[in-house]
């Protein structure tokens, strides 16, 4: 396993998540430097950390350093050129991720598009940084001659978003398929390792890979659902994350459309984080939610893992989300199977009483943080 040296926040849901995403890209941290502030000018810390940070660097020797925000590209090239080794943000680090969780023709396209959209802006800063006559090597990239190396980038984007065009086309007609049939779609949605996966392993009877670890699932998987001798189709897609730019949700937007196109989305909440990592993730995902444009009336909440907290400690919860006097919110326990029953009920209910108007799927609506 290769090692690298994190530098995050100095809060512990945030320390906990950063390393959760190391040990997903498969990094073991040999060292952690934690900072109230990560967003100086020129390295991102200060040169008293920075010095630190050199001279830990040269003793522990880490494959690379981890940095838990998004940095601009001067910035990565200001460390680089000091600690003489590879430096990986926020975004970088969920790359990574992606690439190896990747499975399916799709899934691979749409992580080679975020790549080189990533990519992309560190090309713009080589052409800066040749235009002032500095070295532009730096994050791999190599001595190219920046135009050729700049239009090659933008090349390949152009191939990979006609192929999931193409990718798209075919999901399209698949969706008309099963609007033909008459058949009601339910999507999972949620922050990453909320328990999506193993919702969906109980419900269908499915062995999809589950984990703790974050990104489990990067492409949609739809499968049947029965509830009460009536078969509705059920899909499971990839997990919100915080910080998650923009042009990454965009390259995974063939397989969140799906989302789009759901006659109902079950939201599924890790109810037995703490007050703070619940109030972020909850914000995180309903953000994620309205900028895909999804009507709130087709959500339903999903409480998972309340076996792990006490009844009181869940109703207390769910008035901290402001949830209280909502009807579709649901106590469960994908592990357990607790209260499966009472989910199933209540999706077809929803469905069957036609509590979702299907003709504004589409409209967006901004959610309340």
């Amino acid at each position: 396993m290769r090692t690298a040296i994190l530098i995050t926040y100095n809060k512990e849901d945030i320390i906990n998540e950063a390393k959760g995403l190391c040990d997903a890209a498969g990094y073991r941290i040999v060292h952690t430097i934690k900072q109230n502030f990560l967003k100086k000018p020129k390295f991102g810390i200060s040169k008293e950390v920075l010095e630190t940070l050199d001279e830990m660097a040269e003793k522990l020797r880490p494959d690379v350093i981890v940095f838990d925000e998004i940095l601009k590209p001067s910035q990565n090239y200001n460390l680089a050129s000091v600690l003489h080794r590879e430096i990986l943000d926020r975004e970088a680090l969920i790359l990574e991720i992606f690439e190896s969780r990747a499975s399916s023709a799709e899934s691979k396209l749409q992580v080679k598009l975020a790549q080189l959209r990533y990519e992309m802006a560190r090309a713009k800063e080589k052409v800066r940084l040749s235009s002032m006559g500095e070295q532009p090597g730096f994050m791999g990239i190599g001595k190219f001659e920046v135009d050729v190396y700049y239009n090659d980038i933008k090349h390949r984007m152009q191939t990979i978003k006609q192929k999931l065009e193409k990718a798209g086309k075919q999901r399209e007609l698949h969706r008309q398929g099963r609007k033909r049939l008459g058949f009601k779609i339910i999507s999972l949605a949620g922050y990453t390792s909320a328990g999506k996966t193993t919702l969906f392993n109980k419900l269908t009877g499915e062995t999809r890979d589950e984990s703790s670890e974050l990104f489990t699932t990067l492409s949609t998987t739809i499968r049947r659902l029965e509830i009460d001798e009536e078969i509705f189709l059920i899909s499971d897609t990839v997990g919100f994350i915080s910080k998650l730019p923009a042009y990454m949700i965009d390259a995974f937007k063939s397989t969140l459309e799906e989302l789009s196109y759901s006659d109902l989305i079950i939201v599924v909440i890790d109810i037995a984080d703490s007050d703070f990592e619940l109030k972020k993730k909850f914000t995180s995902c309903m953000r994620t939610l309205s900028e895909l444009g999804i009507n709130k009336d087709k959500l339903v909440f999903a409480m998972n893992k309340a076996d792990l907290i006490s009844t009181e400690e869940i109703d207390e919860k769910i008035k901290f989300l402001n949830l209280l006097e909502n009807k579709k919110v649901i106590s469960i326990s994908a592990k357990k199977g607790l209260n499966l029953l009472q989910l199933n009920q209540l999706i077809k209910g929803i469905l069957e009483n036609n509590q979702i108007n299907s003709d504004n799927l589409g409209v967006k609506e901004t959610f309340g943080n």
